[in-house]
């Protein structure tokens, strides 16, 4: 079933943003920051969508939530896991976040207290498998035969390799452009940065600096009216169907520099 190029473009495109949008409801503003609450058997269905969506790029949720902590604590210090302004260019910084990624999964390193604090989803099996190489390449494996069977045209293939790392794809867009372009809200001790007024790229996650203020605030957008933080906006569709609670913003047991 091939597709046109602008058809294929277009599947790819939701394809990054049902991502994103996954890696930012589920492992940033759950995992990490616990802005909302739902039942067990719904988390486990995030969980496996969470997944399933991000195939090869998975994160296991208890790394991403304590490098994400970190990198709040020590926001564009030396101590940031991603920062861009301690490395010379974008991919040290994705190969450094990398390897502290991969030291925190395999229990390599110390960890703080206030960092390991056990609020993080755990599921032993997906998160095995999720993280599991044979696994990452049976999903790279998936997406080259759906790029064989819907490739009309040579370029199209350039798109494979982003597919195979969407996650830390994502991650590094946010981490380099939302430290490094655009404007601020609040005068912070770190270089966070809000690089869109509407974020759809990213979902909301690009409102680095409104979210470097209230770590703890769902809603990543919101300081003027033309801030529209999507993810957010999904979220309260969800709470007003009670298939999530959202939380009032509370102190988190972690610091921001600022």
């Amino acid at each position: 079933m091939h597709l046109s190029p602008l058809a294929f473009v277009l599947c790819f495109v939701l394809f990054s943003l049902i991502s994103v949008f996954f890696q930012s409801f589920f492992l940033h503003r759950y995992s990490a920051h616990k802005m909302y609450t739902m039942p067990l058997f719904t988390e486990r269905i995030v969980h496996f969508l969470t997944w399933v969506i991000m195939g090869s790029s998975y994160l296991v949720p208890r790394g991403y939530a304590i490098l994400h902590r970190e990198h709040h604590a020590y926001s564009d210090t030396d101590k940031d896991p991603h920062s861009p302004h301690h490395v010379p260019d974008l991919f040290t910084m994705m190969w450094n976040t990398k390897k502290r990624y991969g030291q925190i999964c395999r229990r390599r390193v110390t960890i703080e207290p206030r960092f390991e604090d056990g609020r993080y989803p755990q599921w032993g099996l997906v998160d095995g498998i999720g993280n599991n190489r044979f696994f990452r390449v049976v999903w790279g494996a998936v997406y080259f035969a759906i790029f064989w069977l819907t490739v009309t045209v040579w370029w199209q293939w350039l798109l494979l390799p982003i597919a195979f790392v969407m996650g830390p794809v994502h991650g590094a867009i946010v981490n380099w452009c939302g430290h490094m372009y655009g404007y601020r809200n609040f005068d912070l001790d770190d270089q966070s940065r809000n690089t869109m007024a509407v974020d759809v790229v990213t979902m909301g996650e690009l409102f680095q600096n409104n979210h470097h203020k209230y770590s703890d605030r769902a809603n990543f957008a919101g300081q003027h009216w033309w801030e529209i933080d999507p993810t957010f906006q999904i979220m309260r569709l969800l709470d007003f169907l009670h298939i999530i609670r959202l939380q009032r913003p509370k102190k988190t047991d972690f610091k921001l520099v600022a």
